[in-house]
């Protein structure tokens, strides 16, 4: 009988799927830190783990690990390599947020184009005259780049497509692969795309240094706006902020950041052209549902023996070490 550890807060419709799943037993620890599941992993089979850290001295306590279930798709905090020497499982949940992310990247977008928290600060601090300084914009009509093509960008295109605007994308790994059919062209060099660009949005995952770094920021547009809902890291912050602060770009739309939460003296929260969200383009009440759901199933159908092996991320590694 497999022994389940949840670790961090369920939505509902996922534990209601662990409690009815025959053949199970499971632990349920709602705090999201490693310290807190860290204790009960040795008795676990299968880990289902939200935002938190999985450490190698954490998979090396446990001895019965067979799977760990991401309840979302990336898997920054986790150590990889020490899940592969050892043949465990490390599964994602598919495509069950990508719309809530596109929708994020689309109202971020927008917020700045519209200088919202200056419009927001002007009615309240009674400055109506505010607005006829023009300072907010339109979308309609105006170059979409979109760095990662993957579903997030697409369902971001097909959107941004209904605002009028002209969509294109920037991803090297798809270019390699096949382009997909569609309207949106890709653009191969990154600085070209980036200089063409009045809104470039980050979809790409964290790579070893940041895709956009002062070099890049420095061939956008003075007018251009730029939206991150990636990952912290990404894009260089502090290339990011001298960019804002010396009017090089416009205006930005984050969700993510190098340090989350960020520190109370971030230079971001001094600059009101900027819109910031704390990490929540995934994080719907409806895809923190299917997300439950997808993570929990994972788990169930690994050990009933017929996991999607398109959502098993180290599919390859780990067949090799159990060969060994």
């Amino acid at each position: 009988m497999p022994h389940i550890l949840v670790a961090g807060k369920l939505h509902p419709s996922g534990m209601d799927l662990l409690r009815t799943a025959p053949g199970v037993t499971f632990d349920y620890v709602e705090e999201i830190s490693e310290t807190s599941y860290a204790p009960l992993i040795g008795r676990a089979d299968a880990l289902i783990l939200r935002t938190q850290p999985l450490s190698a001295p954490t998979v090396a306590q446990g001895k019965r690990l067979k799977i760990v279930s991401r309840h979302g798709v990336g898997y920054d905090a986790v150590d990889l390599p020490s899940l592969n020497d050892r043949g465990i499982a490390l599964a994602v949940v598919g495509d069950v947020n990508s719309v809530s992310v596109a929708e994020q990247s689309m109202m971020l977008m927008l917020a700045a184009a519209k200088r919202a928290v200056r419009a927001d600060r002007a009615v309240r601090d009674g400055d109506w005259n505010w607005r006829n300084r023009l300072e907010a914009g339109e979308l309609s009509g105006r170059r979409l780049l979109i760095l990662g093509y993957g579903r997030i960008g697409r369902s971001l295109g097909r959107i941004a497509a209904g605002f009028d605007m002209e969509v294109r994308a920037h991803d090297p790994f798809l270019a390699r692969q096949g382009w997909p059919e569609g309207p949106v062209a890709p653009i191969a060099d990154l600085h070209h795309g980036l200089a063409w660009a009045d809104v470039v949005s980050v979809n790409v995952p964290k790579a070893d240094r940041p895709v956009l770094g002062a070099s890049e920021l420095a061939a956008m547009k003075p007018a251009a706006i730029l939206v991150n809902t990636a990952r912290g890291g990404v894009v260089d912050e502090a290339a990011l902020v001298a960019a804002l602060q010396a009017g090089a770009i416009a205006a930005a739309g984050l969700d993510v950041f190098d340090e989350e939460p960020p520190a109370p003296d971030n230079p971001l929260f001094g600059l009101d052209q900027v819109i910031l969200s704390p990490h929540i383009a995934g994080l719907t009440a409806e895809s923190a549902g299917r997300m439950a759901l997808a993570s929990v199933q994972n788990v169930l159908d690994f050990f009933a023996g017929h996991i999607d092996p398109r959502l098993v991320v180290n599919g390859d590694q780990i067949n090799g070490a159990r060969q060994a």
